[in-house]
């Protein structure tokens, strides 16, 4: 191993990456952990290097939610720095564990760094018009953080207000960029309704909704319809059905993956 990484690992292990949202986990990450999201990290900057985009929707398998027939848990905007000459991601990320979130700036080092389930990524191209909107849009800390309401769900429902979980944060600032006439949250879900974005529809039990509202402070089904909560359909935002809509919708192309092998 290189002398550099060695020392990025002592660095990364030493700091216990308070900064990335995480404040409060006690567990340092392991060499291993750190060697894998760093080399998924270098894979990612390659393969965006190589697609020629600025901007793209960015995901992680931070959690693992093969049971709902999702790949994908988290989203950002990564999007080349030309200050920095590198790839910087702009995402929202809950408290750990509490019922408030707020934004991060971070390399795509420290985006790979949360625990991932699987060490893989999957990433959308933006159509050229829309990266070139939500370029200047992201760099500006003001803008980006025009539509982010801080109180957090993390199932929180696709056309309310009351909450904002992180994929929500993101395609709604995606309508701002997409759309002179969106002034707040309302407009931005008006919009993606007309362009025809459909959120997942999760299918929740009374018993997993009631056990996760009592247990999970950053969990809430009250902004819900109470006519859909009670028949237990549960619709949120989910990082599958942004790539599924940006490749209908010709804002985005397919999304590529990012995998690394077996360790």
């Amino acid at each position: 191993m290189k002398a550099w990484r060695s020392a990025l690992l002592l660095l990364v292990l030493a700091a216990g990456l308070a900064q990335a949202g995480r404040p409060c986990e006690e567990q340092p990450l392991s060499v291993q952990q750190v060697e894998r999201g760093m080399n998924l990290a270098q894979a990612t900057a390659a393969q965006l290097d190589a697609s020629g985009a600025q901007v793209v929707l960015l995901a992680r398998a931070g959690q693992d939610l093969g049971k709902y027939g999702l790949q994908w848990s988290h989203v950002g905007f990564a999007y080349r720095d030309p200050d920095a000459r590198a790839w910087r991601v702009l995402h929202k990320l809950n408290h750990c564990g509490t019922a408030n979130a707020a934004l991060y700036r971070q390399g795509l080092g420290e985006f790979f760094m949360d625990r991932p389930v699987r060490y893989e990524a999957a990433y959308s191209v933006l159509q050229p018009e829309l990266q070139a909107a939500l370029l200047p849009l992201l760099r500006d800390n003001g803008r980006a953080a025009r539509l982010d309401e801080p109180r957090y769900s993390m199932l929180s429902y696709a056309w309310g207000t009351r909450y904002q979980q992180s994929n929500q944060w993101a395609l709604e600032t995606l309508a701002l960029a997409a759309s002179p006439g969106v002034a707040g949250r309302r407009e931005a879900q008006a919009w993606l309704r007309s362009r025809d974005y459909q959120p997942t529809d999760l299918r929740l039990s009374t018993f997993t909704r009631l056990g996760a509202r009592i247990s999970m402070a950053n969990v809430a089904f009250d902004d819900h319809p109470a006519d859909k909560r009670f028949s237990g359909h549960i619709e949120t935002i989910t990082a599958d059905s942004m790539f599924n809509w940006l490749a209908r919708s010709g804002l985005g192309r397919p999304n590529q993956m990012i995998k690394l092998g077996t360790p």
